[in-house]
């Protein structure tokens, strides 16, 4: 699929017809969302341009994230796709020729839908090919800060809730880790987005009337890479806090059951000697014998357990 945005008058157009590419005037940008091979290379023929093979375009190399060539910007970035608690990463190709912007991707995106949302309300801030891709990389941020104060939310929450929590403690540390996966997946995709924006800022290929505006969304990137280190930390002192009350309870649990075991001792060891086999054993032949035994049992079981009172150890 194949969208052709371009300016008339005031007003930016939408055409769906790719044969329109050659025909349309002051063209502003081609999006090719999961295109056929002849799509592709009708838009390379017909606005010399070449894209780069879907292998070239998720390399981690900074030669294959950024290069210019023939006054033509080419820049790799990874963008993160959050669905409920799954996530992926796609990469999207950016483009900019002569002004005009190519975007190629693989998928359908709602940074896409939402920067075309943009452009009807307000159609006039777009001149150029610039200010699209501007705009798509300010509303990616937009989804990645959104997602941010999300996962910000959900700590909150467990945090809150640790304490009595009454849910499997498998599914709290499943929730925690997997939080932990998507905040590092945030990151990882901002630190490329970095990287990648910091190279077109150097291009000489770049307006210099839009390269402010590059640096305002560089600084908004920074705030997002801060808030995803105070999220991770917050997540591990939250995993570390978790982890301490299972250990707590654990200990108090160990710590019931050796005191009952320790009380229960001297009733074994007096059962024990009274239940020796011989002929001659004190008490053995008084009709009391059994219930001074069993006082025995119960006073040394009183005795050990006043002891631990006493020395607070329960």
């Amino acid at each position: 699929m194949v969208r052709i945005f371009y300016k008339d008058g005031r007003m930016v157009r939408k055409e769906d017809n790719l044969r329109a590419l050659g025909q349309v005037k002051n063209l502003l940008w081609v999006d090719l969302q999961s295109p056929s091979m002849e799509e592709e290379e009708w838009v390379e023929s017909q606005c010399e341009i070449s894209f780069q093979t879907p292998q070239e375009i998720v390399e981690i190399e900074s030669s294959s994230r950024f290069f210019e060539q023939n006054d033509t910007i080419n820049a790799n970035s990874n963008f993160l796709r959050i669905d409920k608690d799954s996530y992926e990463t796609y990469p999207v190709s950016f483009l900019l020729h002569q002004g005009v912007l190519f975007t190629y991707r693989r998928g359908d995106s709602q940074t896409f839908a939402d920067t075309v949302k943009k452009m009807k309300v307000s159609p006039h801030t777009f001149q150029s090919g610039v200010d699209f891709m501007l705009m798509l990389l300010e509303t990616r941020i937009e989804a990645d800060a959104d997602s941010l104060e999300a996962i910000s939310k959900d700590i909150s929450t467990i945090s809150k809730s640790l304490a009595h929590e009454q849910k499997a403690r498998q599914e709290v540390l499943i929730r925690i880790s997997g939080l932990q996966e998507i905040t590092m997946m945030l990151r990882e995709t901002s630190i490329d987005k970095q990287r990648v924006l910091s190279g077109v800022l150097r291009s000489l290929n770049f307006p210099e009337n839009r390269k402010e505006h590059l640096r305002i969304i560089l600084k908004d990137i920074n705030s997002l890479l801060e808030y995803t280190t105070f999220n991770f930390e917050r997540l591990e002192y939250l995993q570390n806090t978790f982890m301490g009350l299972i250990n707590l309870e654990q200990s108090q649990v160990i710590k019931i059951f050796t005191v009952v075991t320790i009380i229960f001792m001297p009733p074994t060891l007096i059962a024990g000697i009274f239940g020796m086999n011989y002929q001659r054993l004190p008490t053995s032949n008084s009709p009391y014998g059994f219930w001074i035994s069993l006082l025995l049992m119960i006073g040394s079981s009183l005795t050990v357990l006043w002891f631990f009172r006493r020395k607070r150890w329960i």
